[in-house]
């Protein structure tokens, strides 16, 4: 369509000219003396129009001419960024395909060419984030070759051209030089380094996921359990792992939390520090409750600590049920009514649960209920699959016929307690 206008127009603007000059009956006279020269109008118009194209046809070759050692300079400039650019993007091939030296190699190239540039006065596009890029592909690759002198020369070189006031971009830039230098003292196993390093990032950054996996990494190798626990709750919230992975993690990290209390005071801050959530967990719970017990604490404290698992203890797996049954057992007393209820209860729900019916017989002798004791234990030692709580159940057997004078009973009741 656009074509046919045109075409259009051409004929308009034929059609024009021919009507003018072929009724243009105007002449135009030049007198130079002794001689009188006359033109047509038509002539006239023509050798005006070719005049001035060819005026303008010379002073556009000149100025092209005039152009050429310009151009012949920015075409150099044009092939030294180019292989700039091109040295770089090798540099980052080299390294992601694992040929550290070449790849360090080219990095310093790179930097060679644009040190080159930079006496030229030429303006470059992104010259800082390059240099900078290039000094840390060298870094890295030093760091891949245990060349820790290079490393650090890089690093600070790295951080020195992104300045102190960088820019938005050059602010993300300076963010991920400091991340990938944390990791690189984490590989080394300097904790205290690479914390140091993440503690220098400012707070948004240093909440990005990376950076978190990092610190958590850090912090359990520091031994800083409680900061671990804090960074592994923030990962969890960021999704960074799988709810399974996530609820795994800080289960171990809560124990691991645990494990550090030296005394009952300290165990009951380290309890405090938990999230609720985190003490509903079974095996954390459990693992209070009985560490609590082993360092002389009240009873009554470990099974409140336990009531919450207990509460749940039809959605427990064997080993968690086990645990618990083996909590219970060290901290119920001679007046613990209300458990040998709970339990009841639980009985009653579970008839057929013979790890119940070993705690109904511990909380009976406990009472001094020795008949309802004897019962309970006889029923859990014919249906316990654990050999562990077989053996403690035959064992109170025999405490119990040592106790009404049945020697024999004792003698079998040990015996079977010995072959589980």
């Amino acid at each position: 369509m656009r074509a046919a206008l045109w075409f259009l127009a051409l004929f308009g603007m034929a059609v024009a000219v021919a009507l003018f000059a072929g009724n243009n009956q105007g002449t135009v006279t030049v007198f130079w003396p002794p001689w009188r020269i006359d033109l047509s109008l038509n002539m006239v118009l023509m050798l005006l129009f070719v005049g001035i194209t060819l005026l303008y046809a010379a002073l556009h070759g000149l100025s092209t001419l005039r152009e050429l050692p310009r151009q012949a300079r920015r075409w150099r400039l044009q092939q030294k960024e180019r292989a700039m650019h091109g040295a770089m993007l090798d540099a980052v091939a080299q390294l992601l395909a694992g040929r550290f030296v070449r790849a360090r190699k080219s990095a310093r190239t790179a930097l060679t060419q644009e040190e080159a540039l930079a006496h030229t006065d030429a303006a470059i596009a992104h010259r800082q984030r390059l240099r900078t890029l290039a000094h840390v592909v060298a870094a890295e690759s030093s760091h891949a070759l245990q060349d820790r002198s290079s490393r650090s020369e890089h690093l600070a070189l790295a951080l020195e051209s992104v300045g102190e006031r960088p820019d938005s971009s050059g602010q993300e830039l300076r963010e991920g030089v400091q991340l990938r230098s944390a990791r690189w003292l984490l590989d080394e196993r300097d904790a205290e380094g690479a914390l140091e390093r993440l503690a220098a990032l400012p707070q948004g950054a240093a909440r990005r996921t990376l950076a978190l996996r990092t610190r958590l990494k850090a912090a359990r190798l520091a031994g800083r359990t409680r900061d671990a626990l804090e960074t592994a709750r923030l990962l969890a919230k960021h999704r960074a792992f799988t709810p399974d992975v996530a609820a795994t993690l800080v289960r171990t990290l809560a124990i691991a939390l645990l494990d550090e209390a030296r005394d009952e005071t300290q165990l009951s801050t380290a309890w405090q520090a938990l999230e609720p959530a985190e003490r509903r967990m079974p095996d954390v719970a459990i693992h209070a409750a009985t560490q609590h017990t082993a360092l002389g604490g009240a009873s009554s404290q470990a099974r409140l600590w336990l009531q919450p698992v207990w509460e749940q203890y039809a959605e427990l797996q064997s080993h968690q049920a086990r645990k618990l049954i083996l909590a219970l057992e060290a901290t119920l007393g001679e007046q613990d009514s209300h458990w040998l209820g709970l339990i009841e209860a639980q009985q009653r729900v579970h008839p057929r649960d013979a790890c119940l019916h070993y705690l109904a017989g511990v909380a009976c002798l406990r009472m001094a209920l020795w008949g309802k004791a004897e019962q309970s234990f006889n029923e859990a030692s014919q249906n316990l699959s654990d050999p562990a709580l077989c053996a403690r159940a035959w064992a109170h057997l025999a405490e119990l016929a040592e106790r009404r004078g049945d020697g024999q009973a004792a003698s079998a009741a040990w015996k079977r307690a010995a072959q589980a």
